[in-house]
């Protein structure tokens, strides 16, 4: 039996939807870097970068301290929220989506982010190289069903 997702979860699967729409490529919990993973990131075809970070609930956003250091991993950063979410506790100057599991609606954009050449071009080889290595994962784990969770690169 499949585990019930999580308020999280329900959001990132909407943000997804939203992007795909959009004309990216995305991946949920990906680590641009050691000690850091996104919910949400997303790529287009003219390498745009897309950091989205859900918050299910007030104390999620308050407990979370590391959302800042995303910023330099990224062309363009948004909160997703639900529309009973507090949206006044959030940041005036980063990106807004309203998000249920069924899609999602960018309500403000943030400020254009400065990505470096250097780190933009590590991020699309470790995103491209993190996407190949779940598909191998679910055709591996569907071909011999072990249940085994997926495991991605240091």
């Amino acid at each position: 039996m499949l585990p019930i997702p999580t308020h999280g979860q329900k959001l990132a699967k909407g943000v997804g939807k939203h992007l795909k729409d959009r004309g990216f490529s995305y991946l949920e919990e990906f680590a641009p870097t050691n000690g850091l993973r996104v919910d949400v990131i997303g790529i287009n075809n003219k390498g745009q970068i897309w950091i989205v970070e859900c918050k299910s609930s007030r104390t999620d956003f308050v407990s979370d301290h590391k959302w800042e250091n995303y910023l330099p991993y990224c062309d363009a950063f948004f909160f997703a929220v639900d529309r009973y979410f507090p949206q006044e506790i959030l940041p005036k100057d980063n990106g807004l989506i309203i998000a249920d599991e069924f899609g999602a609606e960018i309500i403000r954009f943030g400020p254009k982010l400065e990505l470096s050449a250097a780190r933009r071009k590590a991020l699309l080889i470790k995103f491209a190289m993190h996407a190949g290595d779940r598909l191998h994962y679910q055709r591996e784990n569907k071909r011999f069903n072990n249940g085994l969770p997926f495991k991605p690169r240091p």
